[in-house]
């Protein structure tokens, strides 16, 4: 049974895998996100994912049949790629700007098969919208720090859930993890999803 090396610190992640029944070995790529600038919000996305996979994959203390995923996600809105706000005042300007509206997920997913040295990689996209939150509501959600430290300034799965109205698409995507293209990656790389079950 192959190994799935998880190469992010996302708490979300983590919990998606280990809900779906696989439990990944989780080893934290260290890649700077600011690196990469400036590129289209669906190439940023995996680009970053692709650079998080490589970083953990050229690591020699991997077990001999792991399959490292590293993945990325940033929302677009108006074609504008927002990853981490990184500030109160940021986030506080980006729900202003996203209240009301509908944005679109992006999760760059990128795994390489240790065993051949083979990578394949893929962009996942889900329509999000938004709630039409008050000044308020969007204060006393930056103040409790949760939308400075995801993409797109908010979580489905946590605090920020009652916010978003609905989404088009994969609901696991929105929380940094699409299974259903995790499996698709998996086939292409001739392994199947349930090999990952424990």
């Amino acid at each position: 049974m192959p190994t799935l090396v998880l190469a992010s610190q996302s708490p979300a992640r983590l919990k998606t895998l280990r809900a779906a029944g696989v439990e990944p070995t989780v080893i934290v790529s260290g890649v700077d996100e600011e690196q990469l600038d400036g590129l289209p919000p669906a190439e940023l996305a995996l680009q970053l994912a692709e650079l998080k996979c490589a970083a953990v994959a050229g690591r020699d203390d991997l077990p001999a049949d792991a399959l490292v995923l590293g993945c990325d996600s940033v929302l677009e809105l108006a074609g504008r790629a927002l990853g981490k706000p990184g500030s109160p005042e940021e986030a506080t300007r980006r729900w202003q700007e996203m209240r009301g509206r509908s944005g679109v997920l992006l999760t760059g997913h990128a795994l390489t098969d240790t065993a051949t040295g083979k990578t394949v990689s893929a962009t996942a996209a889900t329509v999000v919208h938004f709630a039409e939150v008050s000044d308020a509501e969007i204060a006393a959600y930056v103040a409790t720090g949760e939308p400075l430290v995801v993409a797109g300034a908010f979580t489905i799965d946590g605090l920020g859930g009652a916010f978003v109205t609905g989404v088009e698409g994969d609901h696991h995507n929105v929380v940094g993890l699409s299974l259903p293209l995790l499996r698709d990656l998996l086939a292409e790389l001739g392994h199947s999803w349930t090999e990952l079950w424990g």
